[in-house]
């Protein structure tokens, strides 16, 4: 009789190990967590596993902290809230598929995605996280060209985290310096993601994937936070490569602002929204704050001690392997000027430099004035900065980068192909996702996206894109400049704009 009530009893324990071993339930430092499973049945999917308490009321405009841990499975089969900001309405070639979710949106929102295909905890899977762009104002892990499972079935683990954005995650104020033990403020939102990546050296061995394994990848304000963490004394030993599309802070003109000037921001915006003393900021509805104030990385002497140029020229970054590029319309322009509008600003603003600056963006026609408007544009915000880096690396980093160009102008109807390859256009095709958008793709669209994906799922695993099936990507070199053109076809050939870059860097240093 006591061997059968005691059957059950060792089959339940059974069932219960069997299911740690298979990941349908992984047991994270705060507690279980149970996800789901993709349609064919070799991904399991975790949406909305917290990393950090939820950052609000009196921890609004603080460092995160722990989370809470709690006692029964926590189901993570949904989307968490997205950071706050503005109702994500599509706008320009942005269709929903480039943004968050129209809801939830709240403070409360620490919270990261994991995909794997691992089978058990024991295989020890590389791993990408991946930091949303939005321009530090905007965003979310939620997106849907942010989906991971074709990436989990590459052989990596694929991790998507939240982190603050605009006002609630770079606000700077000298009582928020006083009270913080670092004597620093502003970078709460770059604070989120160390602390995200804190939670995946924890915890990521559970899902099968390796902690000493980890690519940290981002674009935009995304690969602008990349360059920020690989520059930062606290990333060191978090992650061992990095991958950074359409974004960094080398030049100085482009690059973060320094704590005092970030604080006297601040207490402008507290004035402006009448209040006297952080406890009053903090005691105001989210909603109120929206949009306020400035919301970029601040040069605070904790998470940056310095400028990032000032971090690398020392050679004090955490100096890991690199992929980088941008795009050949990564660019932001209104309309153009005419010819002859656009001769008459550039001689204003280059003097005796001008006619050299028109031989590189020239304006023969309306059109070409129009095409170097567009170049400027990118050159400015994104080539030079990535170009920088290269160059830095090249120079002075132990560790190798591999530099691309993103050229293939997104198949479209309508006013959409005006757009080319723009900003942001990439992320499908690096991530394997463009199931999620409505474009009449043809065959050349699936074959670069089975490249691209394939280069990124190396870069994660080995710190190299190159291997079988793909055309071989050289390192980038200061003597060569070789890079990777991601087009039509991929093929590797020097960096046909240099001399362009080389006269906006130098200029843009203010030589």
């Amino acid at each position: 009789m006591k061997r059968i009530l005691l059957l059950p009893l060792l089959l339940l324990c059974c069932s219960v190990i069997a299911q740690n071993k298979n990941l349908d339930v992984v047991a994270t430092d705060a507690g279980k967590v149970s996800g789901l499973t993709n349609q064919a049945g070799d991904v399991r999917i975790y949406k909305g596993i917290p990393f950090a308490a939820p950052p609000v009321g009196d921890l609004r405009w603080k460092e995160p902290q722990p989370v809470k841990p709690w006692e029964d499975v926590k189901k993570c089969t949904d989307f968490a809230a997205s950071p706050m900001q503005s109702k994500p309405d599509p706008f320009g070639v942005y269709t929903r598929e480039f943004l968050i979710p129209y809801e939830p949106i709240s403070e409360d929102c620490l919270y990261l995605n994991v995909w794997t295909a691992a089978k058990t905890p024991a295989e020890k899977r590389p791993v990408l996280v991946y930091i949303y762009g939005g321009g530090f104002v905007s965003g979310g892990a939620g997106v849907p060209i942010y989906d991971g499972e074709a990436m989990a079935k590459k052989g990596i683990i694929f991790v998507v985290i939240n982190y603050r954005v605009g006002i609630f995650g770079f606000f700077a104020h000298p009582e928020l310096t006083r009270e913080s033990p670092h004597n620093a403020s502003g970078n709460y939102g770059l604070m989120d993601q160390l602390a995200a990546l804190t939670w995946v050296k924890k915890n990521i061995a559970a899902f099968g994937g390796d902690p000493d394994k980890v690519t940290i990848a981002g674009q935009s304000a995304g690969s602008m936070s990349v360059n920020c963490l690989v520059a930062s004394p606290l990333g060191k030993g978090l992650f061992s490569g990095a991958i950074a599309e359409s974004g960094a802070s080398f030049i100085s003109k482009q690059g973060s602002g320094g704590l005092r000037e970030a604080e006297a921001a601040g207490v402008k915006t507290a004035t402006a929204l009448g209040a006297s003393t952080i406890a009053e900021l903090r005691s105001k509805p989210a909603a109120q704050l929206l949009g306020k104030g400035e919301s970029r990385p601040v040069i605070d002497g904790y998470i940056l001690p310095a400028t990032i140029a000032d971090i690398f020229n020392e050679h004090k970054q955490n100096d890991v392997p690199v992929l980088t590029g941008w795009n050949e319309d990564d660019a932001f322009v209104g309309p153009p000027k005419t010819a002859e509008e656009y001769k008459k600003m550039i001689k204003s603003q280059y003097g005796t430099d001008a006619d050299a600056f028109l031989k590189l963006y020239p304006a023969g026609s309306d059109q070409e004035a129009a095409t170097s408007q567009t170049r400027i544009n990118r050159d400015q915000i994104f080539g030079m900065q990535n170009y920088t880096w290269a160059n830095v690396q090249s120079k002075k980093g132990k560790s190798k980068i591999y530099v691309y160009r993103f050229t293939r102008r997104l198949p479209a109807a309508a006013n959409f192909v005006k757009y080319g390859a723009f900003h942001t256009g990439e992320v499908a095709y690096a991530y394997d996702n463009l199931k999620f958008l409505n474009r009449p793709w043809e065959p050349v669209d699936q074959q670069l996206a089975n490249t691209m994906s394939t280069y990124w799922a190396n870069f994660v695993k080995t710190g190299n894109p190159n291997g079988k099936g793909v055309p071989a990507w050289p390192a980038y070199t200061t003597s060569d400049h070789k890079i990777m053109i991601l087009g039509e076809k991929a093929g590797t050939k020097p960096l046909p704009d240099k001399a362009a870059l080389d006269f906006m860097v130098k200029k843009a240093n203010g030589k």
